[in-house]
């Protein structure tokens, strides 16, 4: 039976590279984004069938109905990849709360709905797929393991998933479903762009490093867990972002 991925944030940077590579070995996708138009230009460059659903992850009815429709259209799932996320920057003392709360909603609590509203799925493909099992990917950031001045919403979420990779991992492993983080220093994507003016693009990482280590996930057995993949970027420092 084909394999199934669904990958939030999937219509550019580094779920649209991980939605490549997935395509490429055969895998039928689920793309999730805000914008049709986005989704419909990145759908059209895979040769494989996509569906694409808008969805926000900032809204919970968005995520459960993410999964409701990807259900539907595939009925099984082998691969969840979450990459949709939030950046925020700024002082702790002048955060304003919503600040907080949107960066909490979209890179924590959406996550967690997803992951709940598609395990039945995920345990069934392990299930049947007992060799491989099925596999969780989730973007997180090295700013979640060595925290940056100015990131303090957006660090404490990303520490929290690497957390929550590692909870689903113990509670669900022994069914065959593993749980990754990956945790990459500044990629050259549109999320970074507001930190260009002091790094150039060039010392960042690409989206391809970090598809590479998403693809060597779903090339595990089911007997390997992994919590946690940090990929620092080149220079004097280990972690660096």
């Amino acid at each position: 039976m084909t394999a199934t991925a669904l990958i939030t944030g999937g219509s550019k940077g580094i779920g649209a590279a991980i939605a490549a590579r997935l395509a490429d070995e055969g895998y039928v996708l689920t793309l999730a984004a805000r914008s049709q138009d986005d989704l419909d230009n990145t759908a059209a460059r895979l040769n494989t069938e996509v569906h694409t659903v808008v969805a926000d992850m900032k809204r919970e009815e968005d995520v459960r109905a993410l999964a409701a429709s990807h259900r539907e259209r595939f009925g099984r799932l082998d691969v969840l990849v979450i990459s949709a996320g939030v950046g925020t920057a700024g002082p702790i003392a002048d955060m304003p709360m919503r600040t907080y709360e949107r960066t909490l909603d979209v890179n924590l609590r959406a996550p967690i709905v997803l992951i709940q509203e598609t395990l039945p799925m995920l345990r069934a493909a392990a299930a049947a797929n007992p060799k491989s099992g099925a596999k969780i990917i989730v973007l997180s950031s090295i700013t979640g393991v060595a925290g940056e001045a100015n990131l303090a919403a957006y660090g404490a979420s990303k520490a929290a998933l690497i957390s929550l990779c590692e909870t689903v991992s113990l509670e669900e492993s022994a069914r065959g479903v593993a749980a990754t983080a990956i945790s990459p220093g500044y990629v050259d994507t549109d999320l970074s762009a507001w930190k260009q003016s002091e790094l150039d693009p060039s010392a960042m990482l690409t989206v391809d490093d970090v598809a590479e280590l998403a693809m060597a996930i779903t090339h595990l057995s089911a007997n390997a867990v992994v919590p946690n993949i940090v990929l620092s970027r080149a220079g004097n420092q280990l972690w660096r972002a």
